[in-house]
């Protein structure tokens, strides 16, 4: 689209599309959409936007619940970001995760949108702990590489910097951008499809800052086990995600007539119980 001129913006996906991590069920999400959002309104005010994106949602149940009404909103450009909580099951088949996603890039390109998906950075460096995900990660965003380069789908490669790992740039339960993360997401698929003002200074690296002890990265790691993997294994254990009786913040193509995320702006959606 000439000079970012995108009249209707649809983004599918998972907890950070809704926008875990930016604000809270009480004051409202923000997240990179709404951000990206804000940045789309500013070149042009005639933007719609929605966010179908829900917590908890595996590539599959994305593409079962999402992409429908994403398609009946004809939209003109679409992100697609999903597949991180498939890659938390242990019986997680990265070749299944991009076929979900492939089949979202496929209808939604045929039905005239640009397209546009992420890269998911090491997760290893984000969480000690979760090293043993690294070659699923590597091995998913080299298959939505190939995807998207099959469907002509935009690819902002935020797995190719290391300012992406940058602690600052996650909540405390390391799976969650963080306000400033959720910032550079946005950032990064402004500059990837070419939004005028926008570039890549969201890939320069933060400040320095003071290098922690063997034992505080020791007794950090054991807070992370208490405060949120135990919690999130518990629930898997008992079949619950997070996402359980919820439904999409955004579902109606609105205007972005106040800050993104704000109660003001997406009041419009519905949400179940926590």
């Amino acid at each position: 689209m000439p000079n970012g001129e995108y009249l209707r913006y649809v983004a599918l996906g998972d907890s950070q599309t809704e926008g875990l991590g930016d604000g809270d069920d009480t004051t409202g999400l923000r997240g990179f959409a709404d951000r990206l959002a804000e940045r789309l309104a500013a070149a042009n005010p005639s933007l719609r936007y929605a966010n179908l994106g829900v917590r908890g949602r595996l590539a599959g149940e994305v593409r079962a619940e999402q992409l429908g009404p994403a398609l009946a909103l004809r939209p003109d450009l679409v992100t697609v970001v999903a597949g991180v909580n498939d890659l938390l099951r242990p019986r997680s088949d990265t070749a299944v995760v991009a076929g979900h996603l492939e089949e979202m890039f496929a209808a939604l390109t045929a039905g005239g949108a640009h397209v546009v998906t992420l890269t998911f950075p090491d997760v290893g460096k984000i969480a000690p702990l979760a090293r043993p995900l690294r070659s699923r990660v590597v091995d998913l965003n080299a298959r939505i590489r190939a995807a998207a380069a099959r469907h002509h789908v935009t690819v902002a490669e935020t797995a190719a910097h290391a300012v992406t790992t940058d602690p600052r740039l996650w909540t405390a339960d390391r799976l969650h951008a963080s306000p400033l993360g959720h910032e550079r997401i946005a950032a990064a698929v402004a500059h990837a499809i070419g939004l005028p003002g926008s570039d890549d200074a969201w890939t320069l690296p933060l400040p320095p800052q003071a290098v922690r002890t063997g034992r505080q990265a020791a007794a950090a790691e054991l807070r992370w086990v208490a405060a949120f993997l135990g919690p999130w294994l518990v629930r898997r254990l008992r079949g619950r995600s997070s996402g359980d009786g919820r439904t999409a913040k955004r579902p109606r193509l609105l205007p972005v007539t106040a800050a993104p995320g704000s109660p003001a702006d997406i009041g419009q959606g519905q949400r179940g119980p926590s």
